[in-house]
């Protein structure tokens, strides 16, 4: 096996462009923008100089929230070029979860777009900030976000105390190239460069440290696992201030010389249409996206007949998600890929010429420079083959640590260096994992230990649901109860007696959901996780569950 990759995000760029400089880099068919690699380094370059003219140092921490826009991609480039760690912001964040990472990252220069969704980010940066509103440029002084210095906004409005994007492609011009390329010169594989704050269900949010190495090694081994080459286009709909968009997606384009396509913020109907105008071989997305786009109704009338990979990940895939991924949309070596931000993201990827049940029913075998292993979580004891415990991994792609918070990292990373990720697993004789559930999220019911995506795929297979997420809920006589939240598939109805006369005899009594709720949405983070931990607290209230 080679060694792990040792060259910065900056000289990858770099390297790519010298290899394919008049290929297509990136793709906006929303906004009709096309660059070519040497266009795309290009503006990398500019913005890089652009950062550095307002004193911008190697390791300084600049924040950016925005959707998938062009300038988002560019700035991920330009700030890795000077050696600046990108902190990346989740658009679905609100004032307290802004101000807290804005304050805890210690960011000096945040980047923003002016709204989504009909949400103002500049007034709620103006609610943390009032002093924004009388500085000039560059010159904040605020009182809860002291290290905060320069605020960008991305597009082309103008508003008190911040620069336009434009002005950093002028003031580009006060810094030379030389300067640029001694900055590049200086930074090591080995330097943090990004930080992503991981959507923690229980306690605030922390800063995962992730180095030029861990994630460089990462977009290469996704790609390979995936076969991208030059000759891939690769649609990214998921966000890029998730590792899904900005490693496995961005990142991976640029390792192989691919193209990419992102959608600014996702929508079934533009990614079909994407698909099919840009004659794309790759598609990424979670379960739910593949579900809004397989069940659109317009979904026949698209031409999807050029993908043949992707990558399905970021929560459990559902089988029947997956045939009809290959079945229908004709991704026939789609990928399922496991991880978190933690490790890069990705330790486990299955391969394309891997089994179609190896696909669905399993996440794959280790990335190469990964190591992996199966624990009791009572008493670190490693497992045998086919037996449950936690999964643990150790190698290229494991984070520095949790930004400012030692003990947290101490938790999550033991003294020889294995991350615990906190997922219950187990791996086969050829080294094919299963993750079969969260630590925390094992339901105890009765004494009997209750996994809830066993049950999850044993309801998929009814064919009326379209997605079912199991939770469990408080219960004063058995400490846990099950509870299944089913949305129906379009023009059917499913009662709960359907759902129960479906499990009786087929699992478990005590598997079978004690309480059934047949649901439009489900809680979601910006990055289409479902939060379970949500569904658990609505239900509590809904059905008077709080346990005297």
């Amino acid at each position: 096996m080679s060694e792990p990759a040792t060259i910065t995000i900056g000289e990858l760029l770099d390297q790519t462009t010298a290899k394919f400089p008049e290929k297509e880099a990136v793709i906006y068919p929303e906004v009709g923008l096309r660059y070519t690699f040497s266009e795309f380094q290009a503006v990398c370059n500019q913005v890089a100089k652009g950062l550095m003219s307002l004193g911008i140092k190697p390791g300084e921490h600049i924040a950016i929230w925005a959707t998938n826009v062009p300038e988002w991609v560019t700035t991920q480039f330009a700030s890795a070029k000077i050696g600046a760690v990108l902190v990346t912001v989740n658009t679905s964040y609100r004032v307290h979860e802004l101000e807290y990472l804005l304050r805890q990252s210690d960011s000096t220069t945040f980047l923003l777009i002016d709204s989504f969704r009909g949400t103002s980010y500049t007034d709620m940066l103006y609610e943390i900030c009032p002093e924004l509103k009388e500085c000039e440029p560059g010159q904040l002084k605020a009182k809860r976000l002291p290290c905060l210095k320069n605020v960008i906004l991305i597009g082309d409005e103008r508003k008190p105390g911040m620069f336009a994007w434009e002005d950093i492609l002028e003031r580009a011009a006060e810094v030379s190239d030389k300067d640029l390329a001694h900055v590049q010169n200086s930074l090591d594989a080995d330097d943090v460069i990004n930080m992503q704050y991981t959507s923690g269900t229980t306690g605030f949010p922390k800063g995962v440290m992730l180095s030029h190495k861990n994630i460089v090694n990462n977009a290469i081994n996704v790609a390979a696992c995936q076969n991208i080459t030059e000759q891939d286009r690769i649609c990214i709909p998921v966000p890029f201030f998730h590792c899904f968009g900005c490693v496995m997606g961005t990142l991976a384009s640029v390792a192989t010389g691919a193209t990419m396509v992102p959608i600014i913020s996702f929508d079934p109907l533009k990614v079909l249409q994407a698909v099919q105008d840009e004659k794309c071989t790759a598609l990424y997305g979670v379960p739910t996206m593949f579900i809004a786009e397989l069940n659109h109704p317009e979904f026949n009338t698209f031409d999807v007949s050029s993908l043949r990979t992707g990558i399905m990940a970021g929560s459990p895939c559902p089988k029947e998600v997956m045939k009809k991924v290959v079945e229908v949309m004709g991704a026939s070596e789609i990928t399922i890929a496991y991880g978190q931000t933690e490790s890069a993201p990705v330790i486990t990827q299955t391969r394309p010429n891997d089994t179609i049940e190896q696909r669905v029913s399993t996440v794959g075998r280790v990335l190469p420079h990964v190591e992996a292993k199966i624990i009791d979580p009572a008493t670190g004891d490693e497992m045998l083959q086919g037996e449950q415990g936690e999964l643990c991994t150790r190698g290229v792609h494991v984070m520095k640590g949790y930004y400012n918070m030692p003990e947290q990292t101490a938790k999550a990373i033991d003294n020889e260096g294995w991350l615990h990720t906190g997922d219950l697993a187990t791996v086969d004789e050829d080294g094919y994992y299963k993750i079969t559930g969260r630590l925390k999220d094992m339901i105890i019911r009765g004494g009997e230990n209750v996994y809830p995506r066993e049950i999850e795929e044993f309801l998929y297979q009814h064919p009326k649901v379209l997605d079912v997420q199991v939770v469990g809920v408080p219960d004063e006589i058995y400490g846990e109860q099950i509870l299944a939240c089913i949305k129906v598939r379009e023009q059917e109805e499913l009662t709960v007696e359907e759902i129960k006369e479906f499990c009786d005899g087929k699992i478990a009594r005590y598997k079978i959901p004690h309480y059934i709720q047949i649901v439009d949405e489900y809680p979601m983070t910006a990055s289409g996780k479902i939060q379970k931990f949500r569904l658990r607290e609505n239900a509590i209230k809904e059905l008077g569950l709080g346990i005297k």
